[in-house]
């Protein structure tokens, strides 16, 4: 009984602490800066979106939208491409080797990314990497490969082992075992995976804001620091931004969610 009433009361203190700071947004992109000064959590007295149009025409957000989006979507491709075949070569090793492997990786996980800020920085200067794209995907990809490889290993190791023995008895080599088996029954630790990837590098400020300097080259969480005055901020135009950019990570949650039923669906089947 105490448990039950305990856990009711803390989940609605989290669903709270959750759903105002959400409210203040939501409701505060279709206000003026007036309106959310008098009364956060009221209503709009004027449903409008012409912050939203504001924001295209003179927030110049699709340019940096549009390199966010690239720079994610290459840099969680790779990330569970290369992440899926290393943790798979390392959950087929029962030796020491595959052990020491997964512990170098896992101890990925323990450096925390400012430690890196300077050497990274230097070492981009050097390969004349900044302001590139292509530099933030690089930088992404080592960031998550850690933890992307320490996910997927855990689920590659709990794959049954028979059948892996019996693709190698059928005349299937690791690449084929793994394409043909392997693949198809991750779908739920890619997905959660994926979906993990991509707000981490959506979301991510720290290495756009030491390598990006040029206004083409910015992504979104960078941009958004623009809407921040030395004096001033305009709330409605920041909470607008905020707004559109967490649009992409809700439909990608969203998208991601049938993944995991059709990857469980099929687990289940061939299992």
């Amino acid at each position: 009984m105490f448990y039950n009433i305990s856990r009711r009361v803390l989940l609605a203190i989290f669903a709270i602490l959750v759903l105002v700071p959400s409210s203040i947004v939501v409701l505060g992109s279709f206000k003026q800066d007036f309106e959310i000064y008098t009364n956060p959590l009221a209503l709009p007295k004027h449903w409008s979106f012409a912050n939203f149009t504001r924001l295209i025409h003179e927030g110049n957000v699709l340019t940096p939208f549009k390199n966010s989006f690239i720079v994610t979507s290459f840099s969680v491709v790779l990330t569970l491409t290369l992440a899926s075949m290393c943790a798979f070569a390392i959950s087929r090793m029962i030796t020491v080797t595959g052990r020491v492997l997964f512990l170098l990786f896992a101890l990925g996980l323990a450096i925390p990314g400012q430690v890196n800020i300077i050497p990274v920085y230097l070492l981009f200067v050097k390969l004349h990497l900044t302001n590139s794209l292509f530099g933030l995907i690089l930088v992404n990809i080592a960031v998550t490969l850690p933890i992307s490889i320490f996910i997927l290993t855990t689920f590659f190791k709990d794959l049954p082992r028979e059948m892996i023995e019996a693709s190698g008895i059928d005349g299937a080599g690791m690449w084929r075992t793994y394409r043909s088996i392997a693949l198809p029954l991750s779908k739920p630790a890619m997905g959660a995976t994926g979906i993990f990837l991509f707000v981490i590098c959506w979301n991510d400020l720290l290495y756009p804001l030491m390598l990006i300097t040029q206004v083409d080259k910015k992504t979104l969480p960078l941009t958004l620091i623009d809407f921040r005055g030395e004096y001033a901020t305009s709330y409605s135009m920041l909470f607008t931004a905020i707004m559109v950019a967490s649009i992409p990570m809700v439909l990608m949650y969203i998208f991601m969610q049938k993944s995991f039923v059709a990857g469980l669906t099929a687990g289940a089947v061939k299992g």
